[in-house]
C-alpha cells in the first residue's frame, strides 16, 4: 500500500470513530466497530494506531481542534472587553459540551491526556491559556490560573450535569446561561462590580 493510500485508510478510521463518537457517544469506539465501519478488518485500525489508546488520542484530538476553532470564531473581535471575551468564550465551551456529548466526554477522559499520545495536552493547554489570560484581564489582581481553573471546573460540572439532565431539574431552568452568569460572577465578582 503507498503511502497516500496509508494515510487515507488512517484518515478514514478517524473519520469513523469521529462519527461513531458522534452518533453512538464515547464507549461505542471499540477498534473492531470502527473498523467494520470503515470497511477494513477488524485488524486493519492496528497498523496505524498501535493501541486503541493512539486511536481514541486521534479522535480527541479532532475534538481540541473542533473546539480551538470554535473560540477562535467566538472570539474574533478583539475589541471586546476581557469579561465579554470570557463570556462569549464559556458559553462557546458549554455549546460544544452540550452539541457534542460524545466527543466531550472522549476529549477529557484521564487516561487519555494522560497516555501523551498525540500530545492532547498541548491541544489543550493553548485554550486553557487564553482562559487564563480574560481572566488576568478581569482581575489583575488575583492568581489568574487558580481563578482560571475554579472556572473551568465550574464550567466542566456544568457541562457535565446538564448533558445528564441534573441541572434542568434541580434549577428548573431550560437553558444554561443563567447558570453561566452565575458561575462568572462567583469567579469574577459582579459584572460592572454590582
Amino acid at each position: 500500500m503507498n503511502s497516500d493510500a496509508e494515510a487515507g485508510l488512517r484518515t478514514r478510521l478517524v473519520d469513523v470513530g469521529v462519527e461513531l463518537v458522534a452518533a453512538e457517544g464515547a464507549q461505542a469506539l471499540t477498534l473492531r466497530e470502527i473498523a467494520r465501519r470503515a470497511g477494513v478488518s477488524h485488524g486493519a485500525p492496528r497498523r496505524y494506531f498501535p493501541t486503541h489508546l493512539e486511536l481514541l488520542s486521534a479522535i480527541a484530538r479532532r475534538g481540541f481542534d473542533a473546539l480551538a476553532q470554535q473560540a477562535a470564531a467566538a472570539l474574533v473581535d478583539g475589541t471586546a472587553d476581557p469579561r465579554a471575551r470570557l463570556t462569549r468564550l464559556s458559553r462557546t465551551y458549554l455549546r460544544f459540551a452540550s452539541d457534542n456529548p460524545g466527543m466531550y466526554e472522549l476529549m477529557f477522559r484521564h487516561d487519555l491526556l494522560e497516555s501523551g499520545h498525540l500530545g492532547l495536552r498541548e491541544t489543550s493547554l493553548p485554550l486553557f491559556g487564553l482562559l487564563t489570560e480574560l481572566v488576568g484581564g478581569v482581575r489583575p489582581e488575583a492568581d489568574a490560573r487558580l481563578v482560571a481553573g475554579a472556572l473551568w471546573a465550574n464550567l466542566h460540572g456544568i457541562a457535565q450535569l446538564w448533558g445528564w439532565g441534573s441541572l434542568q431539574l434541580a434549577t428548573g431552568v431550560q437553558d444554561f446561561d443563567a447558570l453561566l452568569r452565575s458561575a462568572l460572577d462567583a469567579h469574577l465578582g459582579p459584572e460592572g462590580g454590582r
